[in-house]
């Protein structure tokens, strides 16, 4: 599972140290007092044992006899210590006789490797002062834990073994492992809350600078956190302050060039909308005498009225720029049929011979039908211009990966197609695939102006080559886009003209082909 919250994460880890040092602290805990308390009950009933050994089983004498021995055996019991004891003579016959102070207890039950120890011969040399030493074991008897013992008297006496029950000590041993465990359960629960309160003290200041980004990336620029204390989240919200008033300041100053600079162009537009009125008369009046005309100046003549048609057109694209920056574009609705409308556009500009249609009738859409014939325009006529007859239309409807109706046209033309470092750029403004073609009769709008008109209706164009040659351009549109538009997107509010070339038909754009 994944922690993502890191209030979570801290919880566990706090959780987990707190674990791992409770069950750490616990077992050692655990195992001194273990050692502690099985080490001190051993030594006394050991020490008990050989005293008692030597008191009662050494006063034997070698061939002692059966009575003699188990009553030896039953005073060695009723020691203070609580222990059974088997105590083993020899007899003159040649017998062994076996006396135990519990029935329970027979000589049967000491382990094997207890009683050859025990029995075993040491030689007198070195540091070892006696033939026979003590032994012991502790082992479980029937689910019980005894401490069995067994040793030798010296000089022929009879061999004893104690059996221990170390059952109080076991249980004691279980009481405080329960103890621990419940410390241990306590110490987890109480690191769980404090981790918790930890994590809201220090997740609060994070959490309130999380949403103040949060605020700050969605345009809200006059916001601040509230800074208190000297620590490093202080420290880190004083920061937060001083980079969005940075930022306040710099997209304030940003956004009132880019506002004069939207005004320049927008009254630029105007105020030569005037004048281009009157040249566009007077070259409509030069064209229509260009036959009558010397033939010194008719080649002048000629190419004022196509600089002045290119201006004309200039200027329009202009102001249709300035009406999407200023936000004041808007749709006209009406129910459309696509393939009327892409007809109507390709026969207005007489490109009926150079240009392919394939579109079903009756594919209704609901559109504003003019900026549908300027991007249709723009994209047939850059088709035309840079790639090459015949143009290829196809008409479709589809789905949108938001799984609502959508319209899909595509203009495929017959040329090199697009070179794969200008594709990224087709739609910038202005922009020229080659810098030894500064001029040409577009303005270098018309794909950009295409696109505008494409996101007011909430769709886009994209631009692609495609396998066998040629480049592809892909216009998506909602079928119905009476919604509202996107934000920033906009087309005019008067619903003006918006024409992009001379024929209110297309301008290339400069595709870069």
């Amino acid at each position: 599972m994944r922690l993502s919250s890191l209030r979570l994460r801290l919880v566990v880890v706090f959780a987990l140290v707190a674990l791992v040092s409770a069950v750490a602290v616990s077992g050692i805990a655990y195992w001194i007092n273990r050692d502690a308390v099985l080490t001190r009950a051993q030594n006394a009933a050991l020490n008990d044992f050989r005293e008692s050994l030597g008191e009662n089983a050494g006063a034997l004498p070698r061939t002692p006899a059966c009575d003699a021995v188990q009553g030896a055996a039953d005073t060695m019991a009723g020691s203070t210590q609580r222990y059974e004891v088997v105590l083993t003579a020899g007899q003159r016959d040649g017998s062994v006789c076996t006396a135990s102070s519990d029935p329970e207890f027979s000589l049967g039950d000491v382990p094997d490797a207890l009683r050859a120890a025990v029995a075993r011969k040491r030689p007198l040399k070195g540091p070892n002062k006696a033939e026979y030493h003590m032994y012991w074991q502790r082992i479980t008897l029937e689910g019980e834990p005894y401490l069995v013992s067994g040793a030798k008297v010296i000089g022929g006496g009879p061999t004893g073994y104690m059996f221990k029950s170390l059952a109080p000590e076991r249980d004691d041993l279980n009481s405080l492992a329960w103890s621990l465990a419940i410390a241990t359960a306590l110490a987890l629960i109480g690191s769980a809350l404090l981790a918790q309160a930890a994590a809201t003290t220090v997740l609060r200041p994070v959490q309130r600078l999380g949403d103040a980004a949060r605020r700050l990336g969605e345009g809200k620029l006059d916001t601040r956190l509230r800074v208190s204390g000297t620590d490093e989240l202080a420290e880190l919200s004083r920061t937060f302050n001083d980079a969005a008033a940075a930022l306040e300041k710099r997209v304030a100053e940003l956004s009132a060039r880019e506002e004069s600079s939207r005004r320049f162009v927008a009254d630029m537009s105007h105020e030569l909308r005037t004048p281009m009125t009157a040249i566009t008369a007077v070259t409509e009046v030069l064209e229509e005498e260009a036959d009558s005309l010397d033939p010194m100046i008719a080649p002048a003549v000629k190419l004022v009225v196509s600089e002045t048609r290119r201006l004309n057109d200039l200027v329009e694209n202009l102001m249709e720029v300035t009406r999407f920056d200023a936000g004041t574009a808007r749709l006209v609705l009406d129910d459309v049929d696509v393939a009327d409308q892409v007809t109507a556009c390709i026969d207005a500009r007489a490109w009926l011979d150079a240009v392919e249609l394939d579109a079903d009738r009756g594919v209704m859409a609901r559109l504003d039908p003019r900026r549908l014939d300027v991007i249709l325009a723009n994209l047939i006529g850059n088709a035309l211009k840079h790639g090459g007859s015949p143009v290829r239309v196809s008409v479709r409807t589809g789905t949108s990966a938001a799984g609502e109706e959508e319209l899909v046209v595509r203009v495929a033309d017959n040329g090199p197609g697009i070179p794969e470092e200008v594709l990224p750029h087709v739609f910038d403004r202005f922009y020229k695939a080659s810098a030894s073609r500064p001029r040409s009769e577009g303005s270098g709008l018309g794909l950009s102006i295409a696109q505008e008109n494409a996101h007011i209706h909430g769709g886009g164009i994209t631009a692609e080559n495609a396998p066998g040659g040629g480049a592809v351009f892909t216009l998506r549109l909602p079928r119905d886009a009476g919604r509202p538009a996107p934000e920033g997107d906009g087309g005019d509010a008067d619903g003006g003209s918006g024409r992009t070339g001379p024929d209110g038909g297309a301008d290339d754009g400069e595709a870069g082909r």
